[in-house]
C-alpha cells in the first residue's frame, strides 16, 4: 500500500479547490499544476496517448492485452470542493487506528467523533489519513486520482495482468458542476465509464440526484441611510424574506434523507442595491424539479408584492441528471463491476446518492458511468478522512474489472 499512500498524500498537498464565480475552465490554476505533474507520472509509466488538454483535462490508455475487447474509462476528478480550505494541506497518517476519536492536531476542537461517524469504528487497526483540522482533506477525489493511478501502473507493471484498452481521465471543476463540460466523448472512445468517486467500501452507485440551480438576484434601491424614509429598498431585507418563506422541515437537507429531495439556498451575498441568493433544487424524481422551480417563483411573486419597488429575478441552470435514467441502456457496466467486487472479495452494496457525480453528465451524454467507491468518508468538511486499506480495496476493484471487460 506505500505506493498507494504516497500517491494520495504528494497530490492532497495540491491546492486544488475550485471556483464557481468564474467562466474560467479549469477554474484555478492549482488544478493545471496537478494535471501536469499526473501527465508526467503517466509517461514515466510508460501510458501512451498521454494528452492534458487545452482545458487542462488529462487522458491517457492503458495498452490492451486483450485487442479486441471494448474500450472502458476510468474517471476521477482533481479538483476539490469550495465549501472549506484547501490551502496548505497538512495530511496526518493513523497508521494501525486505535478505534477512539480522533483529535486533530492543527485545531483541537475539532474531533472525528466514533459516535458521529457510522463506520469509523470498524476501521480499528487500519490505516487512516486526515488533515490537521485546519483544511479539508481534499480524498475528493484525489483518494479516486490515487486509486487510478495506481491501477494503471500496477498494470503496466504485468503483461500478465488481462485487459482491453482502458481510458484514463482526470478532470476539472466537477464539484461546481462543470466537471465533463470539456470532455470529449469521441476523443476518449469509451463504451462505459467508471467515476470512482465514493465513499465507503464495496459501494456502487448506481442512481444520482438529478439537480438545477437557481440564481435569484434581488434589486433594490440604496441611499443614505439618514435620509432614506420612502426612499431606500433594501435588497438584504428582500432576500432575507425570501429564504424566510423557503419551506424547511420535509424540503431542506438538514430535514430530509433518504429519496426524499430538497431546495438548499447556500450562498447569500450583496448589500442593499443587490442581493443573490443561489440555491440548490435536488430530487430523484427529474420531473419534481419543475415543481420546486415553481416554488421558489411563487415565493418571489409574494415576497415582492410586499416590497414596493424591489424586483425580483431568477435565473434556472441546468446541472445534472439521475444516472440510473441512462445505465439501463448498457446493463453490462454495473453488473461487470458487480462481479469485479465479488472477485476482490466484497459484498457489493448498490447506493442512490443524495448529490451528483461527472458520471451523472457522462450517462446523460450517452456514456453509461456508474460511480465507484473509493475509502473516503466526511468529504468537503475539514473532519475528511480516508481509509487506506479501503483505496487499496478499490484498486483491486479497477483491476478485476478490467479482467471482467477484457472477456467481452
Amino acid at each position: 500500500m506505500n505506493e498507494l499512500l504516497e500517491r494520495f498524500l504528494r497530490y492532497v498537498r495540491v491546492e486544488t479547490t475550485a471556483v464557481e464565480q468564474t467562466d474560467k475552465y479549469p477554474s484555478s490554476p492549482g488544478q493545471l499544476e496537478l494535471g501536469r505533474m499526473l501527465a508526467d507520472e503517466l509517461r514515466t509509466l510508460k501510458l501512451i496517448d498521454v494528452v492534458v488538454s487545452a482545458h487542462g483535462i488529462v487522458t491517457a490508455t492503458i495498452p490492451p492485452t486483450h485487442p479486441k475487447a471494448p474500450t472502458i474509462a476510468w474517471f476521477a476528478h482533481m479538483d476539490t470542493s469550495p465549501e472549506f480550505t484547501a490551502h496548505d494541506v497538512k495530511p496526518v497518517v493513523h497508521r494501525d487506528y486505535d478505534g477512539r476519536d480522533i483529535v486533530l492536531p492543527g485545531d483541537t476542537s475539532r474531533l472525528i467523533r466514533v459516535a458521529d461517524n457510522e463506520g469509523l469504528a470498524k476501521l480499528k487497526g487500519r490505516t487512516l489519513v486526515t488533515t490537521d483540522g485546519t483544511t479539508l482533506l481534499g480524498a475528493d477525489d484525489k483518494a479516486g486520482v490515487a486509486v487510478v493511478m495506481t491501477a494503471a501502473a500496477r498494470l503496466m507493471s504485468d503483461a500478465k495482468l488481462p485487459r482491453g484498452p482502458i481510458r484514463v481521465v482526470f478532470t476539472c471543476d466537477e464539484e461546481v458542476g462543470r466537471g465533463v463540460d470539456k470532455v470529449d466523448l469521441k476523443q476518449i472512445g469509451a463504451v462505459v465509464g467508471y467515476t470512482l468517486d465514493g465513499d465507503a467500501a464495496g459501494i456502487i452507485d448506481n442512481e444520482t440526484f438529478s439537480a438545477d440551480l437557481a440564481v435569484v438576484t434581488v434589486t433594490g434601491r440604496n441611499t443614505h441611510p439618514g435620509y432614506a424614509t420612502g426612499k431606500m429598498v433594501n435588497a438584504i431585507r428582500v432576500a432575507s424574506a425570501f429564504v424566510a418563506r423557503m419551506p424547511t422541515t420535509g424540503f431542506s437537507p438538514e430535514t430530509t434523507s433518504d429519496r426524499r429531495g430538497f431546495l438548499h439556498p447556500y450562498v447569500f451575498e450583496g448589500g442593499v442595491e443587490q442581493t443573490r441568493i443561489r440555491v440548490l433544487l435536488r430530487s430523484f424524481v427529474t420531473a419534481e424539479l419543475a415543481e420546486q422551480a415553481e416554488q421558489l417563483r411563487a415565493i418571489a411573486k409574494s415576497v415582492g408584492g410586499e416590497f414596493a419597488g424591489a424586483r425580483i429575478e431568477i435565473e434556472f441552470k441546468k446541472q445534472y441528471r439521475n444516472m440510473a435514467e441512462h445505465l439501463s441502456k448498457e446493463p453490462r457496466v454495473v453488473a461487470l463491476a458487480e462481479a469485479a467486487m465479488r472477485d476482490a472479495g466484497m459484498t457489493p452494496e448498490f447506493k442512490s446518492i443524495r448529490g451528483g457525480t461527472d458520471g451523472s453528465r457522462l450517462s446523460e451524454l450517452g456514456l453509461p458511468t456508474p460511480n465507484l467507491s473509493t475509502g473516503m468518508y466526511n468529504y468537503h468538511s475539514p473532519l475528511e478522512f480516508a481509509c487506506v486499506e479501503e483505496m487499496e480495496s478499490a484498486v483491486e476493484v479497477l483491476l478485476h474489472l478490467a479482467k471482467r471487460w477484457s472477456m467481452e
